[in-house]
């Protein structure tokens, strides 16, 4: 095999292996409930409604609390384009709207995984997001139907 063949068929390697990366990312990320939320499960709509601050109480009237890790961290990145179907900015958008015109407030931002698991799981109505395998006991995985 030539020198040229080995650097082309090392290239399709890289190049399988990065896609198949991307294709792991997708489904790494979950959506989390402190263990007072009344659903078992939410459309992919409904989703992204409460992460966009439009819809602010869970269908028994109890308060919604939205916890976000930053726009920038690769997890939210993950969240929004895999699970809400939107990019950061257009959530960021939609906060400064509700924001701006005194309807609503911003979801709360914390530093990590470990602080959000932690702040869903202490406050009651609470919804968040984590990575695959980094749930505890005191949360539960709100599957997205």
């Amino acid at each position: 095999m030539s020198a040229t063949s080995q650097r082309l068929c090392r290239a399709r390697l890289i190049i399988a292996a990065l896609l198949l990366a991307g294709a792991n990312l997708a489904g790494a990320v979950e959506l989390i409930v402190n263990q007072s939320v009344p659903v078992a499960t939410v459309s992919r709509p409904l989703a992204r409604l409460i992460f966009a601050a439009k819809v602010t109480r869970w269908e028994d009237g109890s308060p919604i609390r939205v916890f976000v890790l930053p726009d920038e961290a690769l997890l939210h990145q993950e969240m929004s384009k895999g699970i809400l179907d939107l990019y950061p900015y257009q959530l960021r958008l939609a906060w400064d709207r509700v924001i701006y015109t005194g309807i609503g407030q911003a979801p709360i931002t914390v530093a990590n995984e470990a602080e959000m698991r932690m702040r869903v799981a202490s406050v009651p109505g609470a919804i968040g997001y984590l990575g695959r395998g980094f749930n505890n006991d005191k949360t539960r995985i709100l599957p997205v139907r």
